[in-house]
């Protein structure tokens, strides 16, 4: 019976030992650099711009420069919502639509767009 008593009252002290143990409370002081918050600013407005980040575009065409012209400017009469430009790539010129932040919104895009352009498709440009 004594035995008993001891061992329960052991355990009990320990338990309570383990509970004021955790159950302490403190201060935490974070120290950054005041440089911090606009920095990730400008990366919210990085990515919201499409500059950084996982997007997707569409690719109507891939020739000459004369021909890339051409393009663009039957797609820019067909399609104004979707900003489209011409990119160098050696050793040949590319029109390439949108920003789209994920490939739903791209496809979406993409079955209007094949109507008029049927070569047109969908890529991630890697990144430089």
């Amino acid at each position: 019976m004594f035995r008993k008593n001891k061992i329960i009252l052991t355990t009990a002290l320990i338990i309570g030992a383990v509970a004021a143990t955790t159950a302490q409370e403190g201060q935490v002081r974070i120290n950054q650099d005041e440089t911090i918050p606009a920095l990730l600013e400008k990366k919210t407005e990085m990515v919201q711009d499409g500059i950084i980040g996982e997007r997707y575009r569409i690719q109507l065409f891939s020739g000459d420069n004369n021909q890339a012209s051409k393009v663009i400017k039957e797609y820019r009469s067909l399609f104004p919502e979707w900003s489209s430009t011409i990119v160098f790539e050696t050793p040949n010129y590319k029109v390439w639509i949108g920003n789209f932040r994920n490939s739903l919104e791209a496809d979406r895009a993409l079955l209007q767009i094949k109507k008029s352009f049927p070569a047109a498709f969908r890529f991630r440009p890697e990144k430089r």
